[in-house]
């Protein structure tokens, strides 16, 4: 075993991974916040099309996330063992799994229209954002196998491609958009359709990309080949690691979609601040997200080393990080919200004024959530690491969907709040949530795995440190 880092190489080392990949989901946010920004100085309707449908897609295709979630620590930790066979196993499933799982999203996508009736939203916001989805739905297939490669990738530490690909793909998005939301270069003026067809074609473009450096970078894992041929075992492995992710992760959206429905109850104009308190969060989230993913593949490279410090050290480090980050953001959201909120709207709109003193109060709120967010969010980055999926997916349903939601509609609509009263109902979900997953991480996974080694039939399968339960 080698020896044990100091805190300061390990904050050099999740600078090194960390940066990149903060990078890389900073971008990829970037592609859907230009959306937002570009048709906010189109039309308020616009905007609103584009907060309903896109939360659709979102929460279908974070859920469908969860097996490109699952590959990142499983090839992490057979990469660090030295099994290059596992790496590509396991992620050729993981692109068989998000694939079917898109395909079985599709019929969702085509029919939002009847969706969006069902949750009671505005029949000329509906239609909307269905004409959105009927385009921009059939992206989630290359978004999905777009995120198999970044985990695969991210668990290998190529980290920098992983940022140029996404960096470009920002580019082409906003390029899109402006011809096609505006009418700009000769083509014609498609709103809210526009925005639709960037989308869609930024998702192929980026598949597209990533497979090519596959191919060239990475050939001794010789991931495409035979792809068509399934491999049950570990198709069987993915799946049962991937499930419990991808409904946690439901859970999480799943919550501020609820959110988006009742700021939608409320109207047009405190759905659309609510859309752009949502843009803004959650560029700050991704700085979280991509420490997450760092504490994700440090984490399953010790568990693959047997290396108990280096995991609690390592988790000290990247969980102190991500808590400067969120102490910094409420210092941000409460001195210049009005100027954040501002960038998401013409100069020139008549609803400019009531849409910032709405998004003000949102942000207000939000800053008393920063903290809790990101410890959740870094505590589900460890317990993946170590492929603790199951409690976790538990202990998020509970949170989000127990607490959180009840308090948001209670604070919001029984005690008259309207929409702070729905941000801080978020907020008591995530902190209980955040509460707990740590407390599963330093009072279970930690200690089990710095146990005494297995004996008998686990150890001559080589699982040494796995808890039971965890896929071998």
């Amino acid at each position: 075993m080698s020896a044990r880092l100091t805190y300061r190489q390990h904050l050099r080392a999740v600078l090194g991974l960390g940066l990149p990949l903060i990078g890389s989901h900073v971008a990829q946010f970037a592609i859907t916040l230009s959306d937002a920004v570009m048709l906010g100085w189109y039309s308020v309707e616009a905007l609103a099309a584009e907060v309903l449908g896109g939360t659709l897609f979102f929460v279908l295709f974070i859920m469908g996330s969860g097996f490109a979630w699952a590959v990142m620590p499983m090839v992490a930790q057979a990469e660090a063992a030295g099994e290059g066979a596992q790496v590509r196993r396991v992620t050729r499933m993981g692109l068989w799994a998000s694939g079917l799982f898109g395909l079985a999203t599709l019929p969702a996508m085509l029919g939002a229209g009847a969706v969006f009736g069902w949750l009671g939203q505005a029949p000329a916001t509906s239609a909307l954002a269905a004409d959105y989805l009927a385009i921009a739905g059939w992206g989630i297939l290359p978004a999905l196998m777009v995120m198999v490669l970044k985990s695969y990738l991210a668990a290998l530490e190529r980290t920098g491609v992983v940022l140029w690909v996404t960096l470009a793909a920002v580019m082409l998005n906003i390029v899109i958009n402006y011809a096609l939301i505006f009418g700009n270069f000769g083509l014609p003026e498609m709103g809210v359709r526009g925005a639709a067809v960037a989308s869609l074609a930024v998702n192929l473009a980026a598949m597209a990309a990533l497979a090519l450096y596959v191919i060239r970078a990475t050939p001794e894992h010789a991931l495409f080949q035979r792809l068509w041929r399934p491999d049950r075992e570990a198709l069987g492995r993915v799946f049962r690691l991937g499930w419990p992710i991808g409904i946690t992760n439901l859970a999480e959206v799943g919550l501020f979609a609820a959110a988006s429905v009742m700021m939608g109850w409320l109207g047009t104009l405190p759905l659309a601040a609510h859309g752009i308190g949502l843009q803004i969060t959650s560029v700050v989230f991704m700085v979280h997200v991509g420490l997450s993913n760092v504490a994700t593949v440090r984490a399953g490279q010790a568990q693959g080393r047997g290396d108990v410090e280096g995991l609690r050290d390592g988790a000290r480090v990247v969980l102190a990080t991500s808590g400067a980050v969120a102490l910094l953001t409420v210092v941000l959201f409460l001195t210049v919200p009005e100027v954040l909120i501002g960038l998401f709207l013409a100069p020139d709109d008549p609803e400019r004024a009531a849409v910032i003193a709405l998004g003000v109060t949102l942000l207000a709120a939000a800053a008393l959530f920063q903290v809790v967010d990101a410890a959740q969010v870094m505590a589900l980055g460890l317990l993946r690491g170590v492929q603790d999926t199951r409690v976790p997916m538990i202990i998020a349903t509970l949170s989000y969907w127990v607490v959180g939601v009840p308090v948001s509609y209670l604070l919001g609509f029984t005690l008259g709040l309207g929409g702070p009263g729905i941000w801080l109902g978020l907020a008591a979900g995530l902190a209980l949530a955040g509460v707990f997953m740590l407390g599963r991480f330093w009072g279970w996974s930690v200690p089990r795995l710095a146990g005494p080694p297995p004996t008998g039939h686990r150890a001559r399968r080589g699982t040494r440190h796995l808890p039971p339960g965890v896929d071998h």
